[in-house]
Parts: structure tokens; sequence; C-alpha cells
């Protein structure tokens, strides 16, 4: 969930007395979970198998363009068309490497990513490449839940720390 600013919502919803009632709570990663704020249960194997599973699936679909481009080669549609065509996704996956990596250190934009949907699908092999960098030194994606979760709970600090009690059973000075 979250706000209309896209800030995730990392107040605390449930009910008093639940273990989960003192505080934030932080957002899930994909394939992490909430493992990431302890660095527990499985972190360690989870990065290695998020770096392994996206540089294999890199290498893969290489491969599977390599047979594509032999494709157009067969078909003989000349060389220009083939240029083209390596042109268009060595720029598409740089540009979706960026987009991808520049979205595990600030949120992005909802409408340009909107508009950009067909230019990351097809530049899908530079945001696999982002995702086994990033991987390699922290969960994807991390960085940026940790900031805003800190900072979700020392607003959850500030305001707790100042209420000390029920303010209708308050004395009275007259």
């Amino acid at each position: 969930m979250s706000d209309e600013n896209g800030t995730p919502d990392t107040t605390d919803t449930a009910p008093a007395g639940s273990p989960a009632a003192d505080g934030p709570r932080p957002e899930p990663l994909r394939f992490f979970g909430t493992t990431w704020v302890r660095h527990d249960g499985g972190y360690g194997a989870r990065r290695a198998g998020v770096a392994a599973g996206s540089l294999a699936a890199a290498a893969a679909s290489c491969f599977v363009l390599r047979f594509a481009y032999e494709g157009l080669r067969i078909a003989d549609s000349g060389a220009f068309v083939s240029l083209l065509v390596v042109v268009m996704f060595a720029v598409c996956s740089a540009l979706a490497f960026r987009h991808t990596w520049d979205g595990f250190s600030r949120r992005p934009d909802p409408e340009r990513q909107a508009s950009l949907r067909g230019l990351l699908a097809i530049g899908f092999i530079g945001s696999l490449l982002a995702h086994f960098l990033r991987s390699l030194t922290e969960a994807p994606g991390e960085k940026l839940h940790r900031a805003e979760y800190e900072e979700a709970r020392e607003r959850y600090e500030r305001r707790s720390s100042r209420r000390t009690g029920n303010p209708s059973r308050k004395k009275r000075h007259r």
C-alpha cells in the first residue's frame, strides 16, 4: 500500500496488544519478504539465488536473441535490418538497466513507468543484469526500503514519545 505520493504506507494497522502493534512494519521485497531488515531467514541464500537466477535468465535471454538474429540472417533481410535490431536491443537494454538501477534508490514515477513499459520489455536483459549486479551487494531495493522504514520508525518514535498516557485522565490546573 502507498499514499498519493507513492510513499509506502508503513504505519501499523495491527490491533492493540498484538506483537506487530509496536510501530511501522517493513515493506516486503520480492523474493526476500522482510528478511532484509535483520538479514535473517536465509537472506544470504536468497541473495545468492537472485544473483544466480537473474544472471542465468540474462544468459538464456541472450541465447534466445542470438537465435532470433540468426533467423534474420537466414531470412536474408539485409544488413541494415540486422544492424537496426542489434542497436535497438543494445539501446533498450542500456536504458532498461539505468531505469532499473535508479529504481533501486528512489521510487519511479508511475506515469513515466507506464510510458516506458514497451522499452523496458525490449530491454529486459538490462533489467536482469541490474538485478544481478545489485544482488551482489544487497537485496535489490533494500537501500530504498531501509531508508523509508527507518524514517517511518523515527516518525513513530517521535509521535509515541510525546504521548505519555490517556489525555482525558490528565489533571487540570486551575
